[in-house]
């Protein structure tokens, strides 16, 4: 089972306080964008959107218009004192580590294929090994792919067959996320010559026979192309043909009987635990609906899909053994149960729990093994339990740890083998990877990557506390600073937040972001609605109608941090990414007064024509569509965009866009920035960001997520002060 929460942070920030500012900061001279007098009427209301122009990014002159802004804003960053200094730190933390070891894929024979990095790559390269004590071969370098283009490109993709014989690897270019898959034989490293662009969802998933493989495919490699996304189509790729002859297995066109949405993203995967075939469609709804067949399905002519699970079911993920289905869902149970089913005949209405709802804290993920059922159970998001329940039991016993962990994700090789490992961490406590031995019922370390040694943070104190937000509903905000932090109102506090999907904040370890601390600063995460931290409930008090809990829940928790003598608004920085730009462009249209600067980074800052995009409409769950009345006034509300207004004293903001960017497309940060330039009385700065080499900051190489950092966390504390001046 997948773990049920945001895997990794794609939007770290690392502080540094700043001791001065660049004397030229606030010009702003030449730099009106393109705007035109667009008014309609959605909603019922008549809406002015004057910098519509700036999504036509074919435009010359609005190229010319991201062109300069992206120039005016690197020459201020590049000016302020102390930045260079926060990336040679970020660099000296990095050789600490002489290997990092990430996206770590075993397979049943004990294959290791993973991905590792060190100080001297830019990014990870694909390595093998037999077992955790094997001796180690490098498989693929990326930085030796070339296509002809300048591409920096990354691995996004690594799918072994089921013996580790032959491995799919995936390669995207500056962040586009836009896979190029090709086939390697392991033993010889002979690469197969076909190539399948057009991969950005779900990775491959492999038959038995270990020749052949499942894989989605988009309509287009434009990033512009509205219709990109739609009638996405999977198929079916046997090793040494012409991807051009592949038969087409799944998709709305192929199967339309199904009823699946032009949308609708599909995948289809082969589980050889249940030897079944299943089939999927996805959009952010996290609700599964999805179809199986046997595995020997494949040799007919057109798979017949059988019904397993429909959105009304409420299941968001599932376990299968060989005739068991187990069933994670919040159906009756906000913060979750498991059921289980036969696979063969699967009845969600007479299904058995066997793992209730808990009666304090959140089930947040499950891992079948031949030893029984282990499971997690999380209390605010930040800090994590392990549980053991034998198959038939009804009694589970909670496992000790080896430490008391603020995450915990926890996986298996499946209900047939013994393997159970678990990474933990915390806000202070480096990640560590470890097998559990149940038959002596001990820990084992197996972490792959480097250990390294932090003495900077050896003086920090984490503080959980909870803040009644507008309404009374109290929001968990985990507080992390240095010992002996004086409460004089004057501490530099970074808020970082998220608040959607239903995915939670949970306590993370990086020496970058904590800088912050080490210069004497407060970092407050704050688990606002929207996010997972306590349950679904919490998810749905986030979403659609409900989403002004989210921001709102931000400015109770910075009102908190003033009322305690943390801080006091001139030095509170706030930072979030993608749908947390919702969280941050909110908070400062509705609270300007609050909040001493804003960086939202590749945000959806433009929330009403966010449908607009190739990747508005699997966002529709969410967020909402304009086409439903109630949903419209939704979008309307969290529109950052529109509710800037004329002559307020807005804080410094630093707005950032990835012009490869799949998910957010750059016009949405692109027309707040603009707005928000026009209309801020302050004074205060308005850079606009533009990375051409980038995307939503998933792929990026090591030195550009060091100097992206470093724009962040400077810009935050230039505008914040350094000892409160």
């Amino acid at each position: 089972m997948r773990k049920l929460r945001l895997p990794a942070l794609l939007h770290l920030v690392a502080l540094l306080l700043i001791s001065s500012l660049p004397a030229f900061a606030g010009s702003k001279a030449n730099m009106e964008a393109p705007s035109s007098n667009v008014v309609e009427t959605v909603c019922g209301e008549r809406i002015a959107d004057p910098y519509r122009p700036l999504e036509n990014l074919k435009d010359p002159k609005v190229q010319a218009w991201y062109k300069r802004e992206a120039d005016h804003a690197r020459a201020v960053l590049d000016a302020i004192p102390g930045r260079s200094e926060l990336i040679a730190k970020m660099v000296e933390f990095d050789k600490r580590r002489p290997e990092k070891i990430y996206n770590l894929s075993i397979t049943d024979n004990d294959r290791y294929f993973y991905l590792k990095q060190t100080p001297a790559d830019e990014t990870g390269k694909l390595f093998f090994r037999k077992g955790y004590k094997g001796k180690e071969r490098l498989l693929f370098d990326p930085t030796t792919y070339k296509d002809g283009s300048d591409g920096a490109f990354v691995i996004s993709r690594v799918s072994p067959n089921i013996d580790g014989s032959k491995v799919v690897i995936g390669v995207s270019a500056n962040g586009s996320e836009d896979a190029i898959l090709f086939v390697m034989d392991v033993k010889n490293g002979h690469i197969w010559p076909e190539r399948i662009d057009r991969c950005r969802f779900a990775s491959p998933s492999w038959l038995p026979c270990g020749k052949a493989f499942f894989y989605t495919r988009m309509n287009s490699n434009d990033p512009l192309d509205q219709d990109r996304q739609k009638d996405s189509r999977v198929y079916l790729h046997f090793v040494g043909t012409d991807p051009s002859t592949d038969p087409e297995i799944f998709s709305r066109t192929h199967d339309p009987e199904l009823k699946i949405r032009a949308e609708d993203i599909p995948y289809v995967s082969y589980d050889d635990k249940s030897r079944k075939l299943y089939a999927f469609v996805s959009s952010v709804d996290p609700r599964i609906t999805a179809w199986y067949a046997d595995d020997d399905a494949i040799r007919k002519a057109s798979i017949p899909w059988k019904p397993l699970l429909r959105a009304e079911d409420e299941v968001y993920d599932f376990a299968a053994t060989k005739h068991d289905l187990y069933l994670f869902t919040p159906k009756n149970a906000p913060r979750f149960k498991v059921l289980k089913t036969s696979l063969d005949r699967p009845d969600l209405a007479t299904a058995e729990t066997v793992i209730p709802e808990p009666a304090e804290g959140t089930l947040t993920a499950l891992a079948l093994t031949d030893n029984g059922l282990f499971y997690t159970i999380s209390t605010n998001g930040v800090r994590e339990e392990l549980y053991h329940l034998n198959y038939g039991d009804t009694q589970p016993q909670k496992i000790e740890t080896p430490f008391e962990a603020g995450t915990m994700s926890i996986s298996s090789k499946g209900f047939d083998q013994p393997e159970l490992w678990a990474i933990m961490g915390g806000w202070n406590h480096d990640y560590r990877r470890y097998r559990y031995d149940a038959k002596h019922n001990r820990f084992i370390d197996e972490t792959l990557s480097s250990k390294a040694s932090y003495p900077e943070y050896d003086n920090l104190e984490v503080r959980e506390v909870m803040v009644p937000s507008h309404d009374g509903v109290k929001v968990p905000l985990s507080l992390i600073f240095n010992r002996g932090m004086k409460k004089d109102g004057k501490t530099p506090v970074l808020i970082y937040g998220y608040g959607a999907y239903g995915n939670s904040i949970t306590p993370f370890f990086s020496p970058s972001f904590l800088l912050w601390t080490h210069r004497g600063g407060m970092i407050a995460v704050a688990h606002v609605r929207g996010g997972g931290e306590l349950g679904d409930d919490w998810h749905k008090a986030g979403m659609k109608s409900t989403k002004p809990n989210t921001w709102k829940d931000l400015i109770a928790c910075a009102e908190y941090l003033i009322k305690e003598g943390y801080t006091s608004p001139e030095h509170i920085a706030i930072n979030a990414g993608s749908a947390g730009g919702i969280l941050i462009g909110r908070a400062i249209t509705e609270r300007p007064d609050l909040f001493a600067a804003a960086m939202p980074q590749v945000g959806v800052l433009n929330a009403l024509r966010g449908e607009f995009s190739p990747n508005g409409p699997v966002n529709v769950p969410e967020f909402g569509t304009v086409k439903n009345p109630d949903d419209c006034k939704a979008l309307l509300e969290m529109d950052a965009y529109l509710h800037i207004r004329n002559g307020v004293k807005y804080p410094a903001a630093l707005i950032t866009a990835g012009m490869n960017d799949p998910r957010v497309p750059a016009w949405q940060p692109a027309k707040f920035a603009a707005r928000l330039q026009e209309a801020t009385a302050s004074g205060k700065p308005v850079l606009f960001f533009t990375d051409y080499k980038a995307g939503h900051g998933i792929g990026d190489t090591k030195t550009k997520q060091f100097e992206s950092l470093a724009d962040m966390l400077s810009f935050g504390l230039w505008q914040t002060g350094e000892d409160g001046k």
